[in-house]
């Protein structure tokens, strides 16, 4: 089994950073090759850029709840939550068949 997880390829789990604006400030985000692809993903689905989806999240979260204190740890678990509904959305299909 580890074998799924070990044998992957290394640039799921290299870091890259990027530099997006939030709220006029330029920051530099540094998250998984693995993370981007899903932000790329949930970017695409919404008709924007990947810079543009997360300054939109970056404003819904501030109006809501404050700044987060950790952006990046956010970014991952949005990240977590879209997979977790795909595999959701994919099961409740297959089951109905």
């Amino acid at each position: 089994m580890c074998q799924i997880f070990s044998n992957q390829n290394p640039r799921n789990y290299s870091y890259i950073s990027r530099s997006v604006r939030l709220e006029g400030q330029v920051t530099s985000i540094r998250l998984e090759g693995l993370y981007w692809a899903v932000l790329n993903d949930l970017a695409a689905a919404e008709g924007v850029s990947v810079p543009a989806f997360i300054a939109k999240l970056y404003r819904e979260v501030t109006q809501l709840n404050d700044a987060p204190k950790n952006f990046t740890s956010l970014l991952r678990s949005a990240c977590l939550i879209h997979m977790d509904h795909q595999l959701a959305t994919r099961l409740e299909i297959e089951n109905a068949h």
